[in-house]
């Protein structure tokens, strides 16, 4: 049994107050999921489990702080279940010219976007080998582990390793029945573009890069991570679906 409730997985997911975390919350809730909700936005995050209904758990945390993940899954552990769905969302970015960018920066947007998924899974994963139960991880990474923006130098560092980091540890896992995966978003329309939305010659360009001609909606990198989270998902792992209209493959722009 992976929950002291219930024989459904148990999901956690993090940066869950709203947008592309709640969708998740969302989507897996709807596939039958278990679900505990983590956010460094306390209030917003508690408000999000009330929305999505009894049983579910908004928690505050700071993944970028070891301690307080430690608090996370202790408490998880100890009083709903064992996480077997984890979806490693939490993620920041810090735009800035390169040339200014403080090392403190630089190191907070790694500590959240990368250390973070680092220790997560690692703690998510020894619980799920001790039980001798399987699970699927996902980690949101982006386009930017492909393409670079250089004004937002350590947000494109922090996915590029996620990339590799999702591959060594869907190696290090598999034998263990435990899947680990990545979907990397294009432009979505969320909280993150909203300064990019209120811009017409920003969304103009924007669109000039997206064959598909629109932003893509949150539910749409949910649906993904619900798919690679189930069994429909089962023979991939170490893979980044990459969720962006079309921009990876665009040439050029006329």
């Amino acid at each position: 049994m992976n929950s002291k409730s219930t024989s459904n997985p148990l999901a956690l997911v993090t940066g869950a107050a709203r947008g592309i975390g709640l969708a998740c919350a969302r989507a897996l809730q709807a596939d039958g999921a278990e679900i505990v909700l983590a956010d460094i936005d306390k209030e917003g995050v508690e408000k999000s489990a009330e929305l999505l209904g009894t049983g579910v758990q908004g928690l505050a945390c700071d993944v970028s702080e070891q301690k307080q993940l430690d608090a996370l899954f202790d408490h998880i552990e100890s009083e709903i279940g064992t996480v077997n769905i984890l979806v490693n969302n939490a993620g920041i970015a810090k735009p800035c010219d390169f040339l200014d960018v403080t090392l403190d920066e630089f190191k907070q947007v790694i500590d959240t976007n990368l250390t973070s998924v680092f220790y997560a899974t690692q703690r998510a994963a020894r619980k799920m080998v001790a039980e001798k139960i399987s699970g699927s991880i996902i980690n949101m990474s982006s386009i930017n582990a492909q393409v670079a923006i250089p004004a937002i130098v350590s947000y494109c560092a922090s996915k590029g390793g996620i990339m590799q980091l999702t591959k060594a540890t869907a190696l290090a896992l598999a034998s263990h029945g435990i899947r680990v995966n990545a979907v990397g978003p294009g432009s979505i329309d969320t909280d993150m573009l909203a300064s990019v939305n209120a811009n017409p010659e920003a969304m103009k360009m924007v669109m000039s890069r997206t064959p598909l001609g629109r932003l893509g909606e949150a539910e749409e990198i949910a649906n993904t991570v619900a798919f690679l989270a189930s069994d429909k998902a089962s023979y991939i792992t170490g893979e980044t679906i990459y969720v962006d209209g079309g921009r990876l493959g665009l040439n050029y722009v006329c």
